[in-house]
């Protein structure tokens, strides 16, 4: 598509040219003419030679010299004049190694120049730019599809083991480095001004309630059993089930006396905690104990699997997601290119950082820039075939070279016409 629209471009061109090349070539032949007939209409006695007629003849032979002589100026520029080895034409193509330098330089030094560069970034609203970006179906669809068409390979790369086990080492690192105590305190400390510790609590009486249900059947034989041993046959006979049936209940009930949130025992569970977060941010001994234990734990093979069963979940969720076009990975994207062009557009800090960090990135790039436009230019022009070059150069300013042409043979005939009247007038002089 690009390749045809270069193509008519270029047809257009050439034939724009070759109307105003054939024009200013009727003019100089209409100069040509008129000379003639200057000449042979007095000698066939068609008119009488006079004042009027040798004015019209010497602006006319001069409109011929002017047009000749620009002719020849355009034509060398580009070619050699009817082909023949004339010295200094053809300039351009002989000249294009140069000429590609020059025109390097020029572009470099005076285009791509500090001021210049800011003032056309000035007059651009980079931010609106980007926000549009930002806000284009395209673009969004494109940015999730390389998202997608990236993920399987990331998640290839982690899936050796390495995932696994670079979480197990470094999380130990991201909660503390060697000493975890003061990071552990900290957050346990946290936990227990929100109340979270009761809720840790609740589920553990929970559980134990759990228990003694499903397990009163074992438990009721265990305590009739210790009865009989520490009492004897009969008296466990007698009186086991029922002390088992007691304990039982008193466990119960003990439970249920635990289980309200203002009760004593739970405001004493809050003290006892609080004692040992105290401890082990107090203590260095028991700090150093404490963090021995959780790095025990993280480092178990049994925890270091679960980070790889953790892992393995992930990454199935993750590829689910990705491949699904309104999946959350997708949505949580879409959703956050069109914030931060909300964002481009609206927020005045943001757009001064944009066009802060674009005008420095782009300043500090420019002297780089500048050198490798002019080599770029350069050895672009010096690759061109030489006829090629020519033919380039002329489609995109014959046509107003023509003009010259048209210019030198009407200024040639006037001026030739307005000298012969000037040295006629003054010295009578006959300027054929």
């Amino acid at each position: 598509m690009t390749a045809n629209r270069h193509t008519d471009a270029d047809h257009e061109a050439r034939q724009a040219l070759r109307r105003y090349r054939n024009a200013a070539t009727g003019l100089l032949g209409l100069m040509g003419g008129v000379t003639l007939l200057g000449y042979v209409a007095p000698a066939a006695g068609w008119v009488r030679d006079g004042f009027w007629l040798e004015t019209l003849r010497a602006g006319a032979r001069a409109g011929v010299v002017g047009g000749i002589a620009d002719w020849f100026a355009v034509v060398a520029l580009f070619r050699r004049p009817m082909g023949l080895p004339i010295p200094h034409t053809a300039i351009l193509p002989a000249q294009k190694e140069r000429l590609g330098r020059a025109l390097g330089r020029f572009v470099a030094g005076q285009v791509l120049t500090e001021r210049e560069v800011e003032r056309v970034l000035q007059q651009v609203d980079l931010p609106g730019f980007i926000a549009n970006l930002l806000d284009d179906p395209a673009t969004q669809d494109a940015i999730v599809a390389a998202l997608a068409r990236a993920t399987p390979q990331m998640l290839d790369r982690m899936s050796d083991g390495r995932a696994s086990g670079a979480v197990s080492r470094i999380l130990p690192r991201l909660l503390g480095g060697n000493d975890l105590a003061p990071v552990i305190a900290k957050a346990l400390r946290s936990l227990v001004d929100d109340d979270r510790h009761q809720e840790v609590l609740s589920y553990l009486l929970g559980q134990i309630k759990d228990g003694l249900q499903s397990k009163e059947g074992v438990l009721r034989a265990m305590i009739e059993e210790r009865v009989r041993e520490q009492g004897g046959r009969l008296l466990g006979w007698a009186i086991g089930g029922s002390i088992a049936t007691k304990v039982l209940l008193s466990a119960g009930r003990e439970l249920d006396r635990i289980d309200p949130e203002n009760s004593s025992l739970r405001e004493g569970f809050t003290t006892w905690v609080r004692a040992q977060i105290d401890r082990i941010e107090t203590d260095p001994e028991r700090g150093r104990e404490f963090t021995q234990a959780v790095m025990s734990v993280l480092s178990h093979e049994s925890v270091v699997g679960w980070w790889g069963d953790i892992w393995q979940r992930f990454r199935r969720m993750v590829e689910a997601d990705v491949e699904d076009p309104q999946g959350r990975v997708s949505c949580i994207v879409r959703d956050g290119l069109g914030h931060l062009a909300q964002q481009a557009r609206h927020d005045e800090v943001l757009r001064g950082r944009i066009m802060n960090s674009v005008n420095g990135m782009v300043l500090r790039v420019l002297p780089f820039m500048r050198e490798r436009v002019a080599e770029f230019i350069a050895k672009v022009i010096s690759g061109w075939n030489a006829v090629e070059m020519a033919d380039r150069l002329e489609l995109r300013v014959g046509k107003d070279l023509q003009f010259i042409r048209f210019s030198g043979t009407l200024v040639g005939f006037g001026v030739g016409a307005l000298l012969f009247v000037i040295l006629r007038l003054l010295f009578g002089i006959n300027a054929q």
